[in-house]
């Protein structure tokens, strides 16, 4: 009997430990997890102010207007204290991920005059983050006709011609996610755990959606309901205390509704906040009904309502 009592004990102090060196474990990786991935898109054009502009000038070459140049420097004022929660921390670090395009490029040169050089431990050119192509210099009354076609064929899917598809831009934006997710893994990014690390990802409209898109598993009918960002908008997703990344604990549920999410999409942010990232596939089973909805019961359901079916027979024939 005290042996038995005494192998339980050392079987239950076995798990104890294992318990704590899982939880060691998931704490040093959210560590290392980036605290907030901010996606920003550039300052207003001159594209923007005036579609003209892309009839006479590369797409990649459209600068920004002197009102896109102040815009830029109040979102890295804005940034710099979302970051900083206020001037509260002190050990926050940047890390910058830009579009190649000159829009782009000059809002973070404005956005960086914000930050001092300690706070900034990198920043990367990434081509795969940039602007859809339209297809080369845009002619302005064949483009109107060109998105008149694309709303009727589907946003996403419609490629335009000489250029690139929403769904073209979601690959490579897919690709890129998957070598920051690599660089975060490897610690390539040079992270120490004991600093806050937030990735700023200055990029377009498009991009910006589809890597949420891509990021939140966003179905292609709830992406055509998203709407674009402003000039120098921040979409802030932030490490929830489940180890997830959440637009709502930033943003507020009227702001989520103003960018288009649906009430479904917006449970999910709110659920990602605090939940256990492992629960995901059984807490969430958002598209069952959509696809399955006409399937019979699996035969287990069938036998169990037989089951209880009986039963109850049984119990009002023996009353």
């Amino acid at each position: 009997m005290i042996q038995t009592q005494s192998t339980q004990q050392q079987q239950q102090q076995q798990e104890d430990e294992e318990q704590n060196q899982t939880q060691n474990q998931n704490q040093q990786q959210r560590n290392m997890l980036p605290k907030r991935i901010i996606l920003v898109r550039h300052g207003e054009s001159q594209g923007n102010l005036d579609t003209s502009a892309y009839t006479t000038t590369p797409d990649h070459k459209i600068p920004l207007t002197a009102q896109g140049i102040a815009q830029a420097r109040r979102c890295g004022s804005l940034l710099k204290n979302l970051v900083s929660s206020g001037g509260s921390s002190l050990n926050y670090r940047v890390y910058f991920y830009v579009s190649p395009y000159e829009r782009t490029r000059s809002t973070l040169r404005e956005i960086g005059r914000s930050f001092s050089k300690k706070r900034i431990i990198g920043v990367r050119e990434e081509c795969r983050i940039r602007e859809q192509d339209f297809g080369n210099f845009q002619v302005r009354e064949r483009m109107s006709m060109i998105k008149e076609t694309r709303e009727r064929f589907g946003r996403f899917y419609y490629r335009f011609p000489e250029g690139e598809s929403a769904a073209d831009v979601f690959d490579r934006v897919s690709s890129f996610l998957e070598s920051l997710w690599r660089d975060i893994d490897l610690n390539r990014l040079q992270n120490d755990p004991s600093q806050e690390l937030n990735l700023i990802i200055i990029s377009h409209g498009l991009a910006s959606r589809v890597f949420l898109m891509k990021w939140f598993k966003w179905t292609v009918e709830q992406f055509e309901h998203l709407n674009n960002p402003e000039n120098c908008d921040l979409r802030v997703m932030q490490l929830g205390q489940g180890g997830d990344y959440s637009l709502a604990i930033h943003h507020t549920e009227e702001e989520l509704i103003e960018w288009g999410l649906s009430p479904e999409m917006i449970a999910d942010q709110k659920w990602r906040a605090c939940a256990n990232k492992g629960e995901w596939n059984e807490k969430c089973p958002w598209y069952l009904d959509e696809f399955f909805d006409n399937l019979p019961d699996s035969e287990d359901d069938v036998r169990k309502c037989e089951g209880e079916f009986f039963d109850a027979a049984d119990s009002a024939f023996e009353s």
